[in-house]
């Protein structure tokens, strides 16, 4: 850059500095940031990676387009100096709602790695004008508002391409927005959004409802419309095929651009499906070669040799299966394909269960995905095994060759350098600063694992963020807690296999034993965040009694002073960035075998946390990398669950007629105290599962959480400095977990890009 950062963003603003308002040093910044980012854009040569899913939670952009760019502490000085605070000026920027967990917050940090390594790789998905949507709190419920975030001046800039994309007989013309990826001293990327020029907020009628027939109109307002009903199931048909439409007709125009014959497109292109919503690529692919004068059978090759498959799941109900009159009604041009490929698919197996058209007529999208892809892969070690000897076994035994494990990472610059600069500042006083782009280099903290100084410092540093989230609580919802208290957090979508309402048994057996004069060693603050999906009845019911419960306890000053929960309303990057850095104890207690892998575990853990968790996901390489006496283990292993359900033999009603406490816990959702303050309909619902179904084993857990939960209480309370060094050790074997880690073994191992 010529000339210094003031000087540039003087001229910028057109005035000086101290003149200009936030909003205009904002927008100068904006512009900086795309002029600094454009200079980076290398031409690609050799094969290109084109990212396709359903969502990017990119979180805010500025600080961390900053960081990449090797900017963020001459711009922090430089408004200092001029009367402005960068962090002020941040606040002025909407988040993007283009996505809501794991799975879009994988995905963006996979972007930023991809630059940071200079791999030539984009994103493509859609620009959903309202995102999933703004959770609201209104008496002890979640409710559901848009959370529109698009402005004139963002960073997704519209372009002049448009792509026809036929739906249901209606050619749409879908337009290109293009937001740029910036790396850590490395290239520039682009993440490639698809809209409707025709998309109208003003036909959201209250809430998030809307006319879900009206597709012109509400195509990208929100990501993942409610499926309750058939219209909003055809919606996500319509969004899925606009998306890979639109996505493959700009891939084969790039990569012609670059001299690409289309019979030797995976010379020029690596397609990565993330999850199932983009699966649809597939026969679009093949469709549009066949368009161009290839046949059926070279494009089925090109397009398997073009495409990988990422499975993120393990519960059936996630792999989607879509009628094939939901399909012959919106995309009738796929179908034909579609057919000719489940009889290919049947040539190479009699086994029916590998079919990707079923008897009932359900389209199997993981199943052409296995079938028409040149690899498969699970996210987490534990995750590949029981997809490999468990859930997708019969394609394993048919394609070995194609399964492979590629363990998930965070992209560590956001999450450790933008959201924690205490920590960050003190490890590179200790290590120097090669870990910012060598993740391993964090291992260098291991010898200072028993040095008292360094731990009495890293116990200063999570006290100052306990004391910034405390203050960013208060302001936000009001809520006043103690930083001197253990923070306990568990902050994820809200899904009974995550089991949130295992930790609310927990809290509910903790009021009765403080009522009962057995205080913990610690007060706890108990700190959830998550959104349930608007037609998903039990996970909405599984907030209402943790909100009933937060108001029963504020209630009982006895057991207040010992016990408070708090449920961060609306719970995105930006609020993940402020109690990520401020947790103690990172609640990953999901039930063993059902989580693909986390990430949320991985942010943690780098920032300082000790794990409570099963054995599930990447827990189980957390684990092994930390050690037994730096992470809290609970519960039935992998094995155990999947033999129950395997059996058959699970009966929740009888753990619930055998342990008083747990029924104690149960019967406390429908007692006095609760019913008090909350609904009896949904709280007796929540009762009734839990006693009678329990599909997602918590009870069995019950009294393994106690104990271990117990221990981490203790812990924490009469050793802190063995509880710093758990802390320490956590931090230094965080390396693994780095997406550029992740990255690099795709690239090794399936896209082989530039």
């Amino acid at each position: 850059m010529n000339g210094s950062v003031s000087e540039k963003l003087t001229q910028l603003c057109g005035k000086p500095l101290e003149r200009a308002t936030d909003r205009e040093v904002y927008l100068a910044l904006l512009r900086l940031v795309e002029e600094l980012a454009g200079q980076r854009v290398e031409p690609v040569r050799g094969r290109k990676l084109y990212y396709i899913s359903a969502e990017f939670l990119m979180g805010k952009l500025l600080s961390n387009n900053l960081i990449n760019l090797g900017l963020y502490d001459q711009v922090r000085d430089c408004l200092e100096r001029t009367g402005h605070r960068l962090s002020d000026i941040e606040e002025l920027e909407p988040e993007p709602s283009l996505g809501n967990g794991g799975l879009g917050r994988l995905a963006a940090c996979f972007l930023d790695s991809l630059a940071t390594l200079n791999l030539p790789g984009d994103g493509i998905g859609l620009r959903y004008h309202c995102g999933l949507f703004r959770q609201k709190f209104a008496d002890g419920r979640q409710t559901e508002l848009p959370d529109p975030w698009l402005t004139d001046e963002g960073w997704a800039k519209r372009t002049d391409t448009v792509y026809p994309v036929e739906l249901a007989g209606t050619v749409y013309q879908a337009r290109l927005y293009r937001l740029a990826v910036t790396g850590y001293n490395g290239g520039t990327n682009q993440l490639n959004l698809f809209d409707l020029d025709t998309v109208d907020e003003s036909v959201i009628t209250g809430g998030i409802a809307m006319d879900k027939t009206c597709v012109d109109k509400n195509l990208t307002l929100f990501l993942y419309p409610d499926d309750s009903d058939e219209a909003g199931r055809l919606l996500r048909i319509y969004q899925q095929y606009l998306m890979v439409s639109a996505g493959a007709q700009l891939i084969l125009a790039e990569c012609e651009a670059r001299g690409c014959t289309l019979h030797d497109l995976p010379d020029y292109a690596a397609i990565q499906i993330n999850d199932t919503h983009p699966s649809m690529v597939i026969p679009e692919l093949i469709r549009l070669l066949e368009q161009r004068g290839i046949g059926f059978d070279e494009a089925v090759d090109i397009v398997t040799r073009t495409c990988a498959y990422t499975n993120h799941t393990i519960l059936a109900e996630a792999l989607e299966t879509w009628p094939r009159t939901y399909l012959e009604q919106v995309v009738p041009q796929l179908m034909p394909i579609i057919q000719q490929l489940d009889a290919l698919a049947r040539t190479r197996s009699d086994d029916g269960t590998t079919a990707i058209i079923d008897d009932r007529g359900g389209v199997h999208m993981a199943h052409m995905d296995i079938h028409f892809t040149h690899s498969t892969n699970g996210v987490a070690a534990l995750h590949t095994e029981i997809l490999k000897s468990s859930e997708l076994a019969n394609f394993y035994k048919l394609y070995p060759e194609k399964f492979n494990n590629k363990t998930n990472g965070i992209t560590f610059r956001r999450w450790l350098l933008a959201c924690n600069p205490r920590l960050t500042g003190e490890i590179e006083s200790l290590i120097g600063p090669g870990f910012k782009q060598g993740a391993g280099q964090l291992e260098g903290l291991l010898p200072l694992a028993r040095d008292r100084a360094v731990l009495e410092r890293l116990g200063g540093i999570k006290r100052a963020n306990k004391e910034d989230l405390a203050r960013w609580l208060e302001e936000k919802q009001g809520a006043r807690v103690d930083p001197a208290a253990m923070f306990s957090i568990q902050s994820k979508r809200l899904h009974a296999y995550k089991r949130q309402q295992l930790n609310l048994l927990y809290l509910i057996h903790q009021y009765f034993e403080i009522q009962a004069g057995h205080m913990p060693p610690v007060p706890l603050v108990s700190i959830f965040g998550a959104k349930a999906a608007p037609a998903y009845t039990i996970a909405k019911d599984i907030i209402h009694a943790l909100l009933t419960l937060s108001a029963v306890i504020d209630e009982t000053p006895e057991v207040r002073q010992w016990l408070q929960i708090v449920f961060v309303e609306n719970y995105n990057v930006t609020a993940a960035e402020k109690m990520i850095p401020a947790c103690d104890l990172s609640e990953q207690i999901s039930l063993a075998s059902k989580e693909a892998s986390g990430t949320g575990n991985m942010k943690f853990m780098l920032n300082g946390a000790v794990t409570l968790g099963t054995m599930d996901g990447a827990n189980v390489e957390i684990a092994q990398r930390v050690g037994e006496e730096n992470i809290y283990i609970f519960g039935q292993s992998s094995g155990q669950v999947i033999h129950r359900y395997d059996a058959g033999d699970y009966r929740a009603r009888e753990w619930y007629d055998a342990d008083p406490n747990l029924r104690r816990a149960i019967d406390f959702l429908t007692g006095p105290e609760m019913l008090a303050r909350g609904s009896a309909e949904s709280l007796g619902r929540l009762r009734d599962d839990l006693m009678n179904s329990d599909w997602f084993q918590t009870l069995p857990d019950f009294n393994a959480y106690l104990v271990r939960k117990g221990q981490a209480l203790a812990d924490y309370a009469h050793d802190p400095l063995g509880w710093q060094s758990k802390c320490l050790t956590n931090i230094a074997k965080a390396g693994y977990f780095s997406s550029d880690r992740t990255i690099a073994e795709y690239d090794r191992d399936i896209w082989h890009l530039g």
